[in-house]
């Protein structure tokens, strides 16, 4: 297994994070997180208020320093650009995260953005070919980016009733990564999950 990111950039377009996190630093103590900025007029910094940014970037790029090891992340070497585009209650506006799609269109090649997490999403009320979030994720695929979205939590409604046609934007694209959901059927055994019915 060779395939650790060593090299390429991942945006987290999230909550911001806790840059200082020990999983997110390289053999020599130093931050994997080269690039930091918060598009969150209503808050000060690019620190993640609400814990939610810093678990994703965990799972995208954690390296394991914690726990002996228990939580690798998908890319332990990849270096990390912190975009916060969601408040300390964990929500955001469209002209935010375009504006740091935007950014992202101008910098990929700085820090070298091959992925962009989008663990996040809004209501898809439009096709996806007039989507505002959908055509800018469309903008970075053709740049050769591959850019991964949340498919969102509204598969069901209160009361257990399913619910179709509710893929959030950006996730419902074409040209986006799309990740589902999983039923853990309330245990912490991965051998018992399954896909989420809806």
């Amino acid at each position: 297994y060779n395939l650790d990111g060593t090299g390429v950039g991942i945006a987290v377009l999230d909550s911001g994070l806790l840059a200082s996190h020990k999983d997110f630093k390289n053999g020599g103590n130093s931050s994997r997180v080269v690039f930091s900025k918060n598009f969150v007029p209503t808050e000060s910094d690019a620190d993640d208020n609400y814990g939610h940014g810093t678990h994703v970037a965990g799972i995208a790029a954690g390296n394991s320093s914690s726990n002996n090891g228990a939580y690798r992340g998908v890319a332990p070497n990849a270096n990390i650009v912190n975009l916060k585009v969601l408040d300390g209650q964990g929500r955001g506006q469209l002209s935010w995260l375009l504006n740091a799609l935007d950014w992202i269109k101008a910098n990929h090649q700085t820090y070298n953005i091959r992925v962009v997490n989008l663990s996040l999403g809004g209501r898809a009320v439009d096709s996806y070919t007039n989507d505002p979030a959908c055509r800018k994720v469309q903008e970075l695929n053709q740049l050769g980016i591959l850019v991964v979205a949340a498919a969102g939590n509204e598969g069901k409604t209160a009361d257990g009733q399913k619910l179709y046609g509710q893929i959030h934007s950006p996730g419902s694209d074409p040209s986006v990564l799309t990740v589902g959901a999983v039923n853990t059927k309330d245990s912490d055994s991965r051998s018992d999950d399954l896909m989420a019915s809806y």
